[in-house]
């Protein structure tokens, strides 16, 4: 049996984190492939003005205002999206964020921070919709990972740890989901120029302008397999050298992230 394939004729999107960065080009650009996108994310006016913009574009944003780290919420968001719009086909776990961790200023509510919205947010909205799914016998989901979650770098533990959590999560879920003819996919983008790594003070290579990232997202939901990665010669570059032993791994990464020469902060 093929697995299923989300088609906008099959039902509606839902994407988190849709009102900036990835997530709301994401929803523009499945807009214009012909979908109707429930969009969820905090900001209220935000969510408004993706809507404004979708219409302006002849076509569908319906906003769904909601906290990812807020469990019952989320179970009613998805079925207030369902009871409105109808079946939703295509789950797009975008909504995340990013604290810079210094091991020398450790906070414990840096790592709660990040867990609560890049892990547990994923989990508050793939299980209300993986419920949804399983009855119709078909489904697809997308949780966007990032190249970070393939090893450990500077000012990422509790950011890359999170993406690795998601990584591992749903490599775990797809020996069943497949079973339920429900697709599901992550998505590992690298730097991507959002708001997100605004906040980023040091170089990033392959940074990406987030109309390009979000056509190759896009792309990887509607004919890609179980990860998409972009771009690819950064991602491929951290899968080799995350091959590496601990040796030759931590005084490579030391020396291209010029590591050695910052100084410490108390």
């Amino acid at each position: 049996m093929t697995l299923y394939r989300a088609k906008p004729s099959d039902g509606i999107a839902w994407i988190t984190g849709a009102s900036t960065g990835i997530g709301r080009a994401l929803a523009l650009e499945l807009v214009r492939r012909g979908w109707v996108v429930a969009a969820t994310a905090r900001g209220e006016d935000k969510l408004a003005s993706l809507a404004g913009e979708a219409a302006a574009r002849g076509g569908r944003v319906v906003p769904f205002p909601c906290d990812v780290t807020d469990q019952t919420r989320m179970a009613a968001t998805v079925a207030a999206i369902e009871a409105e719009l109808g079946p939703i086909a295509l789950a797009v776990f975008n909504a995340g964020n990013y604290f810079p961790t210094k091991g020398e200023r450790l906070s414990v509510d840096n790592f709660v921070k990040t867990y609560e919205i890049n892990l547990f947010g994923v989990v508050n909205g793939l299980v209300p919709a993986v419920d949804a799914m399983k009855p119709r016998g078909f489904g697809q989901v997308a949780i966007v990972g990032s190249v970070s979650g393939y090893g450990g770098l500077p000012l990422a533990s509790a950011y890359g740890a999170s993406k690795a959590a998601v990584n591992n999560m749903a490599q775990a879920l797809k020996f069943d989901f497949d079973k339920m003819n429900i697709r599901i996919q992550v998505i590992n983008p690298g730097f991507v120029d959002t708001p997100l790594t605004e906040k980023n003070t040091f170089p990033m290579p392959g940074l990406m302008k987030v109309e390009d990232a979000t056509r190759r997202l896009a792309d990887g939901l509607a004919n890609g397999g179980f990860e998409v990665c972009f771009p690819r010669r950064l991602a491929w570059t951290l899968k080799l050298v995350n091959l590496l032993p601990h040796a030759l791994y931590f005084p490579l990464m030391k020396r291209a992230m010029g590591w050695d020469k910052r100084p410490l902060r108390p």
